[in-house]
């Protein structure tokens, strides 16, 4: 009894402790995007962006350091640093063109009116126009770090901390699930295809136990996507 109700006890604790990097990043996150309402006034358009690019820094340190502590305190499956080699560039380039590959089926999708496009990427289009540089760096460097850190390397490691297949796959299949609904927040086909998406970035941590190659991989999707 005593050991479920600590379970349970510490299991709720690493919830509430998710859910609060989850909010730090989309804090951070909207402060910055709030510029791109005042293209109008230059002056205030830079002073947000400026408080916008601090609380980016400290959420970005805050969220880190807790990673690479936890990672200190208990990593079974010895997530870190690895040496880079040409084999690890190549599947990591192969990944990639899964999927570029799985986008333009998405995107032919849309174009078919098979789906609708996803609110999300709406948004980040809007954004864009408003302040192409800014965003296009948000997007493509700010963006998937955040994202790893927060979908893989953190919720990975709190729900799923144990090295075998079972629960490895659980491990991934669950991160990916929960990026598709932070990216498109109800259970239809563009959910399903972010989620696919996840899964790629999912089995990419698994694969190397290094989340520098996610963000990698994570970077030259959203650069793509972004062009």
């Amino acid at each position: 009894m005593m050991k479920n109700t600590h379970y349970l006890t510490t299991k709720g604790l690493q919830i509430v402790k998710w859910l609060a990097f989850v909010a730090i990043y989309l804090i951070s996150s909207s402060i910055f995007q709030l510029a791109g309402l005042y293209t109008n006034d230059p002056v205030k358009a830079q002073n947000v962006l400026g408080v916008g690019l601090i609380a980016t820094a400290i959420a970005l340190g805050v969220i880190g350091w807790r990673y690479y502590q936890q990672l200190d305190k208990n990593n079974p499956r010895h997530f870190g640093h690895k040496p880079t080699t040409a084999k690890k560039i190549w599947f990591l380039i192969a990944l990639f063109v899964g999927m570029m590959c799985f986008q333009y089926f998405w995107s032919f999708l849309i174009s078919s009116g098979v789906i609708h496009m996803p609110e999300n990427q709406q948004a980040v289009a809007e954004q864009s126009l408003r302040m192409p540089i800014w965003n296009g760096v948000y997007s493509i460097i700010l963006a998937p770090i955040f994202e790893e850190l927060v979908f893989r390397g953190i919720f990975m490691n709190y729900f799923f901390n144990k090295d075998n297949r079972v629960n490895n796959w659980l491990a991934m299949l669950s991160s990916a699930l929960l990026f598709g609904f932070a990216h498109e927040m109800q259970f239809d086909l563009n959910w399903l295809m972010y989620s696919g998406l996840g899964l790629f970035l999912s089995y990419a941590y698994m694969h190397y136990r290094d989340l520098r190659f996610n963000i990698g991989l994570h970077m030259l999707n959203n650069l793509m996507t972004f062009i």
